[in-house]
């Protein structure tokens, strides 16, 4: 099974952001999807991009948090199990841990992989004296990090930086002036749901 350009693209950028591909048997993995309940067009986007990946329809779960007894309400779908997401398994985990591998630079070519990767983990913040956005990166190492950063810049011309939130880990800070580049760049590319990332035209 090969994946097309776009699918390469969706899949890369689900891959950074939301989506966990979790191994089965020695070469092959499955991915699984997860969005919060008012996301359900865009998980079902997601997996109408993979028809030989995605079967059925995506489940309604409700989870009770331990601590803070939150009820999170959410979408999961999970694709068959096959070599070729074996593969991106092996570049993009580490003893089970999911890392950035340090040829990112080559792979994040394509704007559509940044704009899935943007709504997956981008938010976008204003007020009256300020309008940046941020792509969060979670547990990952400040070389990775960087590499992130690295990667965007060199692709795209548009230039983050590492910003360390301490225990939520390293995000990617787009000041005003990378923050419209950036949305210039993905805004085509970007589901109508979540134009609220975007600044206004």
């Amino acid at each position: 099974m090969n994946l097309t350009q776009k699918q390469e693209s969706i899949l890369l950028g689900t891959i950074l952001g939301d989506g966990y591909l979790q191994k089965t048997g020695l070469k092959n993995a499955r991915l699984r999807l997860e969005h919060g309940e008012d996301q359900k067009d865009y998980i079902v986007w997601k997996g109408k991009q993979f028809p030989r990946l995605f079967l059925g329809k995506p489940t309604y779960l409700e989870r009770l948090h331990p601590k803070t007894n939150h009820v999170y309400k959410y979408w999961r779908w999970q694709s068959n199990s096959t070599p070729i997401l074996g593969t991106w398994h092996r570049l993009f985990y580490q003893n089970g841990k999911k890392c950035l591998p340090q040829d990112l630079v080559k792979m994040l070519s394509q704007p559509l992989a940044l704009a899935v990767w943007y709504m997956d983990d981008g938010s976008f913040y204003q007020n009256n004296h300020n309008r940046y956005s941020m792509i969060y990166l979670g547990c990952v190492s400040l070389s990775e990090a960087k590499t992130a950063s690295e990667a965007i810049s060199r692709n795209f011309n548009i230039h983050p930086r590492v910003y360390d939130k301490k225990k939520k880990g390293y995000a990617l800070f787009f000041p005003v002036t990378e923050t419209r580049k950036l949305h210039d760049l993905i805004r085509p590319l970007m589901l109508p749901l979540f134009n609220y990332k975007l600044y206004s035209l």
